[in-house]
């Protein structure tokens, strides 16, 4: 195949060795399709892009794994034709929400309002953990919604709905937004319960508010890193307390003798 195929040009690595770019052009706009190390796979790139574009009304259903285009790439042209908007994510928009279309098979609902932010941001996924990368640091995309980094759907937040694919904001009840807290109800009063694993679940205490709850797992944490346990513990913050306020909480936590007895030895 000759270097003046239509959408394929030729491009070198460091090394000198040879790969080819694929891209189309729509509406003056130019859009890169990827980078590919046969000549050929670049060109069938560029025509399904052509395909998507201007001729067949494929949809997103429609892909099939033997294309030569990446499924995220895919969906961004499908959005392009069908909503006149690129992004470079795999984006798909709704009238009231949209789709981040991760695979084939996973395709996550959000408001219109996290537009701006998934626009900007790729969602990756490692097991069933779903996380961003931002500055350097990876942050799940839960945390958005005051769900920290451990909790356990069911427990700590559910999906109001029951589908965990839908992540507009009144399908996300958060339960627990502290580290080691949860809530329990006995004899028809609330408290919430303080733990902390160390080997095990250890119970810190039952207090009347999530504040000392979560207090007291930071005065857990603070008390075991002097007794020497090396333990990269994520403390809870306090939104909305002064910091006299917080000292003063903290001074009258009360732990459990079994906390307080804990040995690292």
């Amino acid at each position: 195949m000759k270097d003046h195929v239509s959408g394929v040009s030729t491009a070198y690595h460091n090394d000198g060795s040879v790969y080819y770019r694929a891209s189309v052009t729509y509406n003056r706009k130019h859009i890169s399709l990827g980078s590919y190390s046969d000549q050929h796979e670049g060109a069938r790139a560029y025509e399904e892009a052509s395909t998507i574009l201007n001729g067949n009304r494929r949809e997103i259903e429609d892909y099939d794994p033997s294309f030569a285009l990446a499924f995220q790439k895919y969906v961004s042209l499908v959005n392009l034709r069908n909503n006149g908007i690129y992004f470079k994510t795999p984006i798909y928009l709704h009238s009231k929400y949209f789709i981040y279309h991760i695979t084939p098979e996973l395709g996550l609902k959000f408001d219109r309002d996290d537009l701006f932010f998934y626009s900007a941001h790729t969602i990756q996924q490692k097991g069933g953990y779903l996380f961003i990368c931002h500055y350097g640091s990876q942050y799940g995309i839960l945390s958005r919604y005051g769900v920290h980094q451990f909790a356990v759907e069911g427990k700590d937040y559910i999906f109001v709905n029951g589908d965990n694919t839908d992540y507009r904001y009144d399908n996300i009840k958060v339960i627990n937004q502290y580290m080691g807290v949860h809530e329990e109800t006995k004899k028809g009063h609330t408290i919430y319960t303080a733990s902390i694993h160390i080997r095990g679940n250890y119970i810190l205490g039952h207090y009347d508010t999530e504040t000392e709850a979560a207090i007291a797992y930071n005065k857990a944490v603070d008390l075991l890193h002097k007794k020497g346990l090396e333990k990269n513990y994520i403390k809870n913050y306090i939104m909305g307390m002064s910091s006299e306020d917080y000292q003063t909480c903290y001074e009258n936590i009360i732990l459990s003798d079994r906390i307080i007895n804990y040995s690292t030895e």
